[in-house]
């Protein structure tokens, strides 16, 4: 049997119409992780579904309790053929965010596939359930056409990777030695443009915070105290205006990254973001201006407001508003001095005569706290990689330094000192997290194959040597 034989069984099992009845038996399973009372189907998911994929390609699962009062639990499947083989680490999180029926285009609901058109929607298709059932799917196809992986394989799935990872870190921390590997390799996140394949080492980091001014008990009328009271939308306005400038450029020195080497200019200088149709036209002028949007998004730090506050802006009233917040979130590359972020706004906004201007932290189930973290675009691994999907897809690889957004990559990288390679398998118009999340079939098809071929090659002698 051969590489193409692999990918021809993996394409037999989109084309046949199984990769869809998996996913639409996934997608099923309302696994919110933010509901409480979900809790029982983020431990079906892994149950009823992802445990007997694995058993059926003779893994040996054990399911982890999550050590966080509420938190997901833990699958990690393993197969060891050889010790003196590379042993390969995937990934993939069952649960999704919250459904919202109500707000879905006429006709869909979130917890059924429905296609239309090269779209396939329902909640979870895309993040993440879509693209982990396209690796698990690869890897019986490439182990039907071998017989055995030619690797160890070890996969996990957490379940709680839409509420922060809560607790991952003390499962793998507490079982170290059954969560070591040799390289990491899973999928999530979007391609940089459909049609491309794409490798992305890392992730952003996160850090959400509030700004809050708070100047007196009850609003009040604003003909008779209209410029006698300090209005604190206002000051937080102008606050806000000296941290980001009118075109998105930061401000405060310390929240920026060391200057972007050549090499990585270099790596992101023929990338295109294309996002797909539907997705919002980039504004050329937003954010640091000797900067393209890939080198903006991929490699750079940003600011953004994501909600603001003041007086009732549902039923605005002609008061003056005792209060005015402003949820915030700074994303942030490998390298930043992340430890330094809010003191340096303290010591920023005093400076500035905000002193009023209070920094709290975020509402629960808004702290974004994932820890930015990538591996080398030189790295042995990820030339092997990206090497492998050129050769299934006859398309150069766009390999990016880190996702735009956030994922728990520093436990794979600075945890359990793994390489790590992430193998998209969406868009950007997906509608990750909104209503009427979808996945495009024809880059589901597409990154079968691929997938495929990183499995059969995996087994191949030529792989980086083990660590």
């Amino acid at each position: 049997m051969s590489r193409q034989n692999a990918i021809e069984n993996a394409l037999a099992c989109f084309d046949g119409g199984e990769y869809l009845e998996i996913l639409g038996r996934r997608v099923a399973v309302p696994t919110e992780s933010q509901n409480p009372d979900r809790l029982p189907d983020l431990r079906r998911y892994l149950d009823e579904e992802i445990v007997p994929a694995f058993e059926a390609m003779d893994h040996r699962c054990t399911i982890y309790d999550n050590p966080i009062a509420g938190g997901g639990p833990v699958l990690l499947a393993e197969r060891i053929e050889d010790l003196d083989l590379p042993t390969v680490m995937g990934y993939g999180h069952g649960d999704v965010i919250l459904g919202y029926a109500d707000q879905w285009y006429e006709g869909l609901d979130p917890w059924v596939t429905t296609q239309r058109g090269d779209r396939l929607y329902g909640r979870g298709t895309a993040d993440n359930k879509g693209q982990h059932t396209v690796n698990i799917c690869a890897m019986a196809a490439a182990l039907k056409a071998r017989g055995r992986f030619g690797f160890n394989s070890k996969f996990m799935v957490e379940t709680g990777e839409e509420n922060g990872s809560a607790g991952l870190r003390e499962v793998i921390e507490a079982n170290l030695e059954a969560f070591a590997a040799d390289v990491f390799i899973a999928s999530d996140g979007p391609r940089v443009s459909p049609d491309r394949p794409t490798v992305f080492l890392g992730a952003r980091g996160a850090t959400n915070f509030d700004l809050v001014v708070d100047l007196r008990e009850g609003g009040h009328h604003s003909g008779n105290w209209g410029g006698l009271l300090a209005n604190p939308g206002v000051i937080l306005a102008h606050a806000l205006s000296t941290i980001v400038s009118e075109t998105g450029k930061i401000q405060i020195k310390d929240w920026l990254p060391e200057p972007m080497s050549n090499s990585t200019r270099a790596l992101l200088a023929d990338i295109t973001v294309e996002a797909g149709e539907h997705a919002p036209e980039i504004d050329p002028n937003w954010g640091e201006a000797d900067l393209n949007p890939a080198q903006q998004v991929y490699s750079w730090n940003s600011f953004d407001v994501l909600a603001f506050k003041t007086g009732n802006p549902d039923h605005p009233v002609n008061a003056i508003p005792p209060h005015a917040r402003a949820h915030c979130q700074i994303r942030y590359i490998q390298g930043s001095k992340r430890e330094e972020f809010l003191p340096a706004l303290r010591k920023h906004l005093d400076a500035h005569g905000f002193d009023m201007v209070a920094i709290e932290p975020p509402p629960a189930g808004n702290a974004a706290g994932f820890v930015a973290s990538r591996t080398d675009p030189d790295h042995p691994w990820a030339r092997w990689a990206s090497a492998s999907i050129e050769r299934t897809s006859g398309k150069p690889t766009a390999v990016i330094p880190q996702l735009g957004g956030s994922i728990c990559n520093d436990l794979f990288t600075d945890l359990l000192g793994l390489p790590t390679i992430w193998i998209p398998h969406s868009y950007g118009a997906c509608s990750q997290h909104a209503p009427n999340e979808h996945i495009l079939l024809s880059e589901a098809r597409d990154a079968i194959q691929l997938m495929a071929g990183v499995y059969w090659d995996l087994g191949e002698p030529d792989t980086p040597d083990k660590q």
